[in-house]
C-alpha cells in the first residue's frame, strides 16, 4: 500500500483484493500477443471484513454506478507494457477512488454579503448607469 494512503487513514485492503491478468491490447508489438500484461482488480465491498459498516454504506452509495449487482468494484489497467507497472497503476487508482469516496464532505453554510459589499455593488451599478446615460443623445428621453 502506498504510504500516502496509509497516512490518510485508509485501511490496507490488499488482502481482500483479487487480481487477474489477461492479454492486453494496445502498444507493444508482438510482445502484446504473448504476455498477459493487463491487470484487473476486483474488490467486493459487501463482503469486506476490513471496512466498517458505515464505510461500506458510504462506498455502496457513492460508487453505485461503478459496482456490479453483487457490490464488486472492478478496475483494470493496460497502459504499460509490464504487468507490475499495470498492477501498481490500478492499485493507485483504486486507493485514490476509495479515499475520495470515503472523504467527509463539509456541508456548505450559506453566507449573506456584508453591508460594505452591498454598498460597493450599488455604487458600481450607479456608475455603470451614469456611464450609459452619458452615451445617449440629448434628444432621447
Amino acid at each position: 500500500m502506498d504510504p500516502q494512503f496509509s497516512q490518510a487513514g485508509l485501511p490496507d485492503l490488499e488482502r481482500e483484493i483479487e487480481f487477474s491478468t489477461s492479454k492486453s491490447s494496445g502498444k507493444g508489438g508482438q510482445h502484446v500477443n504473448t504476455t498477459e500484461t493487463r491487470v484487473e482488480l476486483k474488490f467486493n465491498i459487501r463482503s469486506s471484513l476490513i471496512l466498517t459498516g458505515e464505510q461500506k454504506d458510504l462506498l455502496l452509495i457513492r460508487l453505485h454506478s461503478r459496482l456490479t449487482e453483487a457490490g464488486t468494484l472492478r478496475m483494470y489497467s493496460q497502459k504499460e507494457r509490464s504487468q507490475s507497472a499495470n498492477k501498481e497503476d490500478v492499485l493507485f487508482r483504486f486507493y485514490t477512488l476509495i479515499s475520495k469516496a470515503l472523504r467527509h464532505v463539509k456541508k456548505r453554510i450559506p453566507v449573506r454579503p456584508g453591508k460594505a459589499a452591498r454598498e460597493s455593488r450599488l455604487r458600481q451599478k450607479k456608475a455603470i448607469s451614469q456611464r450609459k446615460e452619458l452615451r445617449r443623445s440629448p434628444g432621447e428621453d
